[in-house]
């Protein structure tokens, strides 16, 4: 079955239909939760709120695009809507932004890390650090969009950014002296 012949049905909220689509992408859907949740269970849920969604608003696709990137677009912001209550600018983490802070760090440094280490280490990150890293550096998202979708300010953005690289190279070089 196609794409758009299970929109259709969807549409029609054919419960066969609305099973596939699930099926077909709740898998991927549930990975890119997992980069914003704290828990699987919580992933789990994000995902399944998601689907309500895109299950009550699947007669406005329009087929322009990508579904699966409307999907993901929607799952995003459901993810972003469980967190968005904390206030990025008052987390504390103990790293403050200095010049010498966004010196980018030697490729050899992380290229011993597996993914599911990095994710750790990405998932231990303050949740508003982890979302800005997650939008801007996997999703692709600009500081401008961030900052709408979050209801911050995009220079609120850039530092929660500079914040988080700055924690996952101090768990990276704290994780490399465990190790010799």
């Amino acid at each position: 079955m196609t794409d758009d012949e299970l929109i259709k049905g969807c549409i029609q909220e054919d419960e066969s239909c609305q099973r596939e689509l699930f099926r077909r992408y709740a898998g991927k859907m549930l990975g890119v939760c997992q980069r914003y949740a704290r828990s699987t269970a919580d992933a789990e849920d994000i995902v399944q709120d998601a689907f309500i969604k895109v299950f009550e608003k699947i007669y406005q696709f329009k087929s322009e695009g990508s579904f699966e990137g409307w999907i993901r677009k929607i799952v995003v912001n459901t993810a972003l809507k469980k967190y968005t209550v904390i206030r990025y600018d008052k987390e504390v983490s103990g790293y403050e932004i200095t010049d010498r802070n966004e010196s980018s760090m030697e490729a050899s440094a992380y290229a011993h890390l597996n993914e599911k280490e990095l994710l750790g280490m990405i998932n231990n990150l303050p949740d508003g650090y982890r979302l800005v890293f997650n939008l801007y550096v996997i999703e692709g998202y600009q500081h401008e969009e961030i900052a709408q979708m979050l209801k911050i300010q995009p220079g609120t953005s850039r530092s929660q950014l500079v914040k988080a690289r700055n924690m996952l190279k101090q768990q990276i070089i704290q994780k490399q002296k465990v190790a010799v």
